[in-house]
């Protein structure tokens, strides 16, 4: 499949770049900074799903060249915890990344995990704020599941993904595989269906 995928993934050293790719093309990627693996582990799998949808319905592929890859924060040691979960230098990065979304109105941008989704949530100003706690792995699949079903071409849509499947301390190995395998899928399919869907309004293409 990695033929049809036909991705230049970013090396490691790319991602802790704070930024790479091109702003105005119209996927967008924000990531934590504390995980720069992210992209590897979740993203590149959910790639291939979708690249794979896409050349079966379309026979052409997304130009992944361009896709715009970005930590959501400029300096790790800024991003939230328990004991000091949002603070002045967060909203600082909340006023430039609002910046941004405005002037290039990207049309997909993903969110890996409970930081950076909380964090685009305030950019669009959507009540009320959340804590630490607030955005498990159920939690994100269901916010996941609203973005899909209120997939909107003229508009921003904020689609979360996971930023890590549940451990094998809860799971046993085999379940835990299967899971992750499930979701990779589902997640993959669903975008990919949008991205279909509304071929003729994205300038992604290969």
């Amino acid at each position: 499949m990695s033929s049809l995928t036909h991705c230049n993934y970013k090396p490691l050293v790319d991602k802790i770049k704070r930024e790479s790719g091109e702003r105005s093309f119209p996927i967008w990627l924000l990531f934590n900074p504390k995980h720069p693996i992210v992209s590897d582990y979740i993203w590149t799998p959910v790639l291939t799903v979708i690249q794979d949808m896409v050349y079966r319905e379309l026979h052409t592929r997304i130009d992944t060249t361009n896709i715009y890859f970005r930590n959501v924060v400029s300096d790790s040691a800024i991003v939230p915890n328990m004991a000091r979960w949002w603070d002045a230098q967060v909203d600082t990065e909340i006023k430039l990344f609002k910046e941004l979304v405005v002037e290039h109105k990207p049309t997909i941008l993903i969110t890996f995990g409970a930081f950076p989704y909380e964090f685009v949530r305030r950019v669009y100003e959507i009540e009320p704020k959340k804590g630490p706690k607030s955005w498990g792995n159920s939690k994100l699949t269901e916010e996941f599941g609203k973005s899909i079903a209120n997939f909107d071409i003229n508009n921003t849509n904020r689609i979360p993904l996971l930023r890590r499947m549940a451990s094998t301390r809860e799971y046993k190995e085999e379940q835990n595989q299967n899971y992750f395998e499930n979701y990779i899928h589902y997640v993959g399919t669903k975008i990919a269906e949008k991205i279909i869907e509304n071929k003729d309004n994205l300038n992604i293409w290969i």
